[in-house]
């Protein structure tokens, strides 16, 4: 398969925040062209994407995965599920039989759980040392592999034959997030899987410090000749408005997927899906830290797509020299996108092989409009179908 891949570019201001905190609770920062930025980790908003996929019911449930420690009392609940005569310490026990099987990681109570027990009370359940990432197919197949053998398991698993078909099981039928965002498997390399996905982390077009809100809370049952605040305090905000970018390794994300989730999809079908889904939950998606305390429900003013057959491009060089207009930051950024765009794809690009999509929102967004060589378009939901099916006819072409 040739290679393809699908850059996403977007500007979203975002009001007084605190969207991704460092170890201090301030916002996080990055120093960029000089001068500090407003910053927000790609884990945030990875992590934002992925639980975007099930919030929003973009992705069926059998799509996706489970990323946790707690991967032995998910696979038993799906063992009871399957037998209820296999519950509580029994289908715990066979669950951490199987994943270690599984995976070669080794499933036990952690020593701080095991030394906190207190007498009478049931052993803790086992876990596993690092997060796991296994697919609800896969979490399905191995829990009616246990079941096939649970009358004696670890006889069961010493058979070659099913031990291969254990790890066949965990290594295979991946969700939509293991294949974008990758797995590692610490204790067996031969599980990773390489991530499709790229994600920046989302710097602000313009300098940015942080500022100090102090809070007082009134304690309601003060009477009046109580004065004073029940509690006190501070917190740091900023806010900014970001150029965030990510990188999607289509012919990556296909090799991950392999034959699909459904039996009767098309080729192209999960491909689609899961890219659609990745486009539409990238940009929608919100990072929630503090959110109950600025509300800070903000969408992008401006998008950029394109599929390329050349290497991914960011445009974070063209805000290398901040944006300096005192009377908003986000038309001037889109000037400088408008004119960088052209520029560096004249550079380097692939006019003739590259596709572009805009979405833009509101009059300072204007310098954008006509970019697009596919097509402009007015709602998101239009921007994903239209990306979604050239996708779907690229793939389709012969290699």
């Amino acid at each position: 398969m040739n290679r393809l891949f699908l850059d996403v570019h977007a500007l979203q201001t975002v009001p007084p925040s605190n969207l991704n905190r460092d170890d201090t609770g301030a916002p996080k920062s990055a120093v960029y062209g000089g001068v500090p930025r407003a910053r927000v980790s790609s884990q945030a908003w990875k992590r934002a994407t992925r639980t975007y996929f099930g919030d929003e019911h973009l992705l069926d449930p059998s799509e996706l995965g489970v990323r946790t420690k707690k991967v032995a009392e998910v696979l038993a609940a799906r063992i009871t599920a399957l037998d209820e005569t296999v519950a509580g310490a029994d289908a715990l026990k066979l669950a951490a039989e199987v994943i270690q099987s599984a995976t070669g990681s080794k499933i036990d109570v952690p020593q701080r759980k095991a030394d906190a027990k207190k007498d009478g009370e049931a052993d803790p359940a086992p876990e596993s040392k690092y997060l796991m990432f296994l697919s609800a197919r896969q979490l399905d197949g191995l829990a009616a592999l246990a079941v096939e053998g649970a009358a004696d398991i670890k006889a069961y698993l010493k058979d070659k034959d099913n031990k291969a078909r254990a790890r066949e099981i965990a290594d295979t039928r991946h969700s939509v997030d293991i294949a974008l965002f990758g797995r590692m498997v610490a204790d067996s390399a031969d599980f990773n899987v390489d991530a499709a996905v790229q994600v920046a982390h989302a710097i602000s077009v313009h300098r940015v410090d942080n500022e100090s809100d102090y809070y007082t809370a009134v304690d309601d049952k003060n009477t009046d000749a109580e004065s004073g605040a029940g509690m006190i305090g501070t917190v740091d905000f900023n806010s900014a408005t970001l150029y965030r970018y990510a990188a999607l390794g289509v012919h990556q994300l296909a090799k991950n997927l392999g034959e699909g989730l459904r039996e009767d999809d098309a080729r192209t079908a999960p491909v689609r899906r899961a890219v659609e889904a990745f486009v539409r939950s990238f940009l929608e998606s919100l990072p929630t830290g503090k959110i109950n305390t600025f509300g800070h429900h903000t969408l992008p003013d401006a998008v950029v797509v394109k599929l390329r057959t050349t290497r991914p491009i960011s445009y974070v060089a063209a805000f290398e020299e901040p944006v300096t207009a005192t009377g908003g930051h986000l038309r001037e950024a889109v000037a400088r996108l408008a004119e960088y765009i052209p520029a560096v794809e004249r550079a380097y690009g692939d006019e003739e092989k590259t596709l572009t999509w805009v979405l833009r929102v509101g009059p300072n967004t204007e310098k954008l409009a006509g970019l697009g060589t596919d097509t402009d378009t007015e709602r998101v939901s239009d921007l994903v179908q239209a990306v979604g099916q050239a996708v779907a006819e690229r793939l389709d072409k012969p290699a």
